[in-house]
Order: structure tokens, then sequence, then C-alpha cells
């Protein structure tokens, strides 16, 4: 089993320590480790967001845990050298195009959410972004208009056998989860939704065992304020999902606690290869404080020995070990506590 560490930048190299604790404690057999440089911090010292060296270490390993990138000092690069190309290069070469977002209300932690704690306690949700396409991997530009204005514009496409491969996996999800999925799509505005839509209604004719339905996503923000517990999975495109997950991470009290997976079709000896991060930032101006919460970091490592490694029982016993640091009253300083990231690496050894 070989896992490559890539901790990038900001808070991302703390974080990843604390994950790192607790992987060394489950004393895998046969488990290699790699650790490679990504964002800000391998620009720094390769030129690039995302070296060859970096890549071709992804690509022989069987899962990527990876920490977080994003530099204030490299915000004036020209775009394709900015730390956060690392990202999407990583997603882009290695195949990875279903995103796996799930947002579960800790017991105890629902007077911490935004919402109001009986509406809170129904949040079990798990939302399937498309990776691979939209606007961020679309034609885009800067351009000159003939009367002198400037306008910049973002290409969003799908093709179908796109969206026909994200739903499967969103589908197979549902079958795993309550059997009801939810397509959240743009498609009265929107032609490149009307074919996400159609793709999708076609696709549900495999899956008679799941209830579909569909919503704009206009109204699907809403709704996840007003009565989350409708929702079980959610299936949506990369632009949408992008923000419909960091809305559901405020609906659990904090995006500090939600981790994510980046599956793509290759397959391992162990499992379906991925690449593992919470959904948070580098968070610059508390890195190095000792503040930062690495819950989700460790979550996303218990999401990559599920489906990377094959590794259900330990993945099982480090979402416990969170879960009960929780109630026991290990809070960050994003939950309004004031447990500091050694503490909070300490409490769930405790309890792994």
């Amino acid at each position: 089993m070989k896992i490559a560490l890539f901790p990038g930048d900001g808070i991302g190299p703390e974080i990843m320590d604390q994950a790192r604790r607790v992987l060394d404690a489950l004393s895998l057999p046969g488990l290699t480790l790699f650790e490679g440089d990504v964002g800000g911090a391998a620009y720094k010292r390769h030129g690039h967001p995302l070296p060859d060296e970096t890549l071709d270490m992804a690509r022989a390993a069987d899962g990527v845990l990876f920490g977080a990138v994003g530099d204030p000092e490299c915000d004036n690069l020209e775009r394709h050298l900015r730390p956060e190309q690392a990202i999407l290069g990583l997603r882009s070469q290695l195949g990875l195009f279903a995103n796996l977002r799930p947002a579960t209300m800790f017991p105890g932690l629902e007077d911490m959410s935004a919402l109001r704690p009986e509406v809170a306690r129904q949040i079990d949700i798990l939302i399937v972004r498309e990776l691979n396409g939209d606007v961020y991997f679309g034609e885009k530009a800067m351009r000159t208009l003939d009367d002198g204005r400037r306008q910049g514009y973002d290409f969003m496409s799908y093709a179908e056998d796109e969206v026909r491969r994200i739903a499967h996996v969103a589908f197979r999800a549902a079958q795993g989860r309550k059997g009801r999925l939810c397509s959240v799509d743009k498609a009265n505005v929107l032609e490149t939704s009307q074919l996400w839509r159609d793709i999708v209604i076609e696709t549900h004719a495999e899956y008679p065992d799941v209830e579909l339905s569909h919503m704009y996503v206009d109204n699907a923000a809403m709704q996840l304020v007003k009565a989350p517990g409708q929702f079980d999975v959610i299936v949506t495109g990369n632009l949408f999902g992008d923000i419909l997950s960091d809305q559901a991470s405020m609906c659990v009290g904090s995006i500090g606690l939600l981790a994510s997976a980046a599956l793509g079709e290759r397959q391992t000896e162990f499992g379906t290869f991925g690449m593992y991060e919470p959904i948070h930032g580098s968070a610059p101006d508390i890195a190095g404080q000792g503040k930062a919460n690495p819950m989700a970091m460790i979550l996303s490592l218990a999401m990559l020995l599920r489906h990377s490694l094959g590794r259900e029982d330990e993945a099982k016993r480090i979402e416990a070990a969170v879960a009960k640091a929780l109630e026991d009253g290990v809070l960050g300083a994003d939950l309004g506590g004031s447990a500091g990231t050694g503490e909070i690496g300490d409490a769930v050894l405790a309890r792994l």
C-alpha cells in the first residue's frame, strides 16, 4: 500500500502532521509513505505549483492525501503558476472526476450550526460534484470589445459521457445510503444544464431502486438551509457543487469538519484510486500558530482508507474517534473552543 502526502501551503503542513500521527498509530502492515511539494511551496522550490516529480509520485500511489494550497505571496503570478493550479492539475492529470463531500451533523454540535438545532440535527448529506468539466476547465479569456470595453468570459460545457459517468457514481452512492438522489442544475436557463438533466434521467433507468428528483440550484441553496433533512445524495456540476458543498459545511457548524474525496475510474489492488483533502483552504492568517482544526484532514484520511485502501474498519475507528472527541467537548477555535491543532490530534489519538 502506498500513500502520497502533499501538505501544501499555510496550515496544510500542520494538519497533515496530525493525520500522519493517526496513520502511524494504526500501524498498517506494508504501508509506504511518500511526501511531495504542491502549491506555493512547490513554486518557490521548483518554479511550478505541480512539479513533474510530484505528479509522478501521485501516479505511483494507491491514494493521495492533500493538505491545502494558497499563498498570498503568489497572488500576482500568472494564472498557470498560481498555487491553486496544483489541485486542478492533479484532478485533470489523474482523471479524478467525482468529488464526494459528506456533510453530517455531529451529535452535540447542533448549537454550532447557523441553523436552528432542530433543523441542523437532520443533516446527513452526500454531495457528489463533477470535477473535470464546467467553467473551471472550459475556454476562458479576457478581451477588449470593439467599443473599448474589457470583457472576461468562461465557457461552460458538459459532454454527455461526462454527465453519465458522474451520474453513475451518484446513483451507486444513493443505493448505499437511503436510496434518494437529487440532481441539481439550472435547466430553465442553461443548455448545459438541460443536457445534464436529460442524461441523468436516461441513466436513472439503470437504477430503478433509487428515487430521483431534480432541483434548480437557487432553490437547492434555499432548501439546504430551510429543510436539509429532505436531501440524501445530491449530484451536480463543478461550479454549483463548489458553492453548495461550502454552504453545507456551515450548516454543520464549521468548514473545519468536512472531508472530501476525488475519485476516478482507475482501480488499484486495494480499491479506487483517489485524492483526499479537507474542503477548507490554506488559512494563511493562522498558519504556524497552532490554531488550525485538523479534524477535516483526519476525516479525509478515513475516506482514503475506505475508498482507496479497502480498510473499512480503520476508517470507522477514525470517524468514531473524531465524533467522540467532539462529543467530549474538544473544540477548535472554528467551533468556539480553545483546543489547538496538537491538542485536537492528541484527543483523537486517545480515542482511536
